[in-house]
């Protein structure tokens, strides 16, 4: 049996390797290594304006959207005006992944959003970000050193998505973001929370299959079963759609 085909969406960034420095299509390894562990094949995904206008094109061949950590999502996609905290924006990435989310979420694709990503399931549903965390709680707390990962508690709505992939009601997790939803999109419920202040670190689409976006970094942390049942979420309904008809009953 073939691995289910996770698409995970990068980003284009400017590298240093050898000699060079230049625009790269760009995704921390830690990505494709978790998804690989769980039993996936993961398919970088770069930014592409036409796919953009014609997602079907990647999600036929995909089994799982994986939407990735990065940059700030453009305010002007959530209708909000500029902020000076929000610096390094990339519109061509958010097109594309709004597109295939949007579309993902139609085909009942399983997406799991992690860090910007949940941030983007937000707003591809019509949601609306905390353009400044530090600003709205008055503290760093979630991104308290920048390029290091920060420790905190999450307490997970019991029964929930989140809790079932997290395999309990309460987790400690690793996270450096600054920004987190806000309004919440249409048919998207908040069902994990920061103990500390409440934000809102994780969000779910019920009735859309596995629809889940967390705010934390589960591919750096080996423990995490989040990506594991992600991956194997996209197991079960590309198998579903394999299965012969009588096989169904």
């Amino acid at each position: 049996m073939t691995r289910p085909r996770i698409g995970l969406c990068a980003a284009i960034e400017d590298v240093n390797y050898r000699v060079w420095n230049e625009a790269a299509v760009m995704l921390p390894r830690a990505h494709s290594d978790a998804v690989a562990r769980a039993g996936g094949l993961a398919l970088l995904l770069a930014p592409d304006d036409t796919l953009a206008e014609r997602p079907d094109e990647a999600l036929d061949v995909l089994d799982g959207l994986l939407l990735a950590g990065g940059s700030d999502v453009d305010p002007l996609t959530y209708g909000a005006p500029p902020h000076p905290s929000v610096t390094e924006t990339n519109p061509a990435r958010d097109r594309f992944e709004l597109a295939l989310t949007h579309r993902a979420l139609e085909r009942e694709l399983p997406v799991l959003g992690i860090c910007r990503g949940m941030e983007l399931l937000n707003v591809a549903t019509g949601g609306t970000l905390v353009a400044d965390l530090p600003e709205a709680l008055g503290s760093d707390r979630h991104r308290e050193e920048p390029g290091v990962f920060g420790e905190h508690e999450v307490r997970l709505d019991p029964g929930s998505l989140a809790a079932r992939a997290v395999g309990g009601g309460r987790t400690s997790v690793m996270s450096h973001h600054h920004q987190a939803a806000d309004e919440l999109g249409e048919g998207v419920v908040a069902s994990g929370w920061s103990v500390e202040d409440e934000v809102v670190e994780a969000i779910e689409v019920p009735g859309a299959g596995f629809a889940l976006g967390v705010l934390w970094h589960p591919e750096i942390d080996p423990s995490s079963s989040v990506i594991a049942s992600f991956v194997e979420a996209a197991r079960t309904a590309r198998d579903a759609v394999a299965a012969p008809a009588s096989d169904l009953g």
